[in-house]
């Protein structure tokens, strides 16, 4: 891993000075802490710095990503999962298009009563159709929306590592998540409890950077 000028500068500061706070090594490299957020996360979360509530940060002699590693198996989606955008099957897309400006999400999920998922329906499902000259007035998202089994999704005790893979792995946004439930007729339904997206990731490792985690 290779540091940067100012990552290095940090280092030392709080090599020499340490337990010394955000506040404290701004004020010695004249910056402001919100300049050296990404610095502090990017120390923090490769494992070299560690933080502590109301005590600061002070070096660690770790290798580079270990303590991060160890943290993202550890940490369970179920921690860091956000509240789900979710839609009927009977929608249509006009309507979808502006739940999904409203809540501001790429990802929202279809669902039948009761909250069991149906299908995934993604910004690039509505523009794709919404260009296509039919009447989205009229035309439900149930025919147009990702159904099982290429839906991709992740369980609330599932690692935020594994998660992550599999954003990257299958290129989406955002996935369910799900709670697995057995059925009278002995079949298995998906009950959407959660998502979890590049956001969740993004918010995650600011987290670990300041030591939230």
């Amino acid at each position: 891993m290779e540091l940067s000028k100012r990552q290095e500068t940090i280092l030392e500061i709080v090599k020499k000075e340490g337990p010394i706070t955000g506040e404290q090594i701004a004020e010695r490299l004249s910056l402001t802490r919100a300049t050296l957020r990404p610095d502090m996360a990017i120390l923090t979360m490769s494992g070299m710095l560690e933080a502590r509530p109301r005590v600061g940060y002070f070096y660690s002699g770790k290798k580079p990503g270990q303590e991060l590693a160890k943290k993202l198996h550890q940490i369970k989606i179920n921690e860091v999962k956000s509240v789900p955008v979710v839609v009927p099957e009977q929608c249509t897309v006009y309507d979808a298009v502006v739940t999904m400006f409203i809540e501001d999400v790429g990802t929202m999920f279809v669902v039948r009563e009761g909250g069991w998922l149906e299908g995934v329906l993604s910004r690039k499902d509505l523009l794709k159709n919404t260009l296509g000259g039919q009447d989205i007035h009229k035309l439900p998202v149930g025919v147009i929306m990702t159904r099982m089994p290429n839906i991709i999704y992740v369980e609330p005790d599932t690692s935020v590592w594994e998660a992550a893979r599999r954003l990257i792995a299958h290129e989406v946004d955002a996935l369910p998540v799900v709670r697995l439930v057995k059925t009278k007729e002995g079949q298995t339904d998906l009950e959407v409890v959660g998502r979890f997206s590049k956001t969740n990731v993004t918010r995650l490792f600011v987290e670990l950077g300041e030591g939230g985690y």
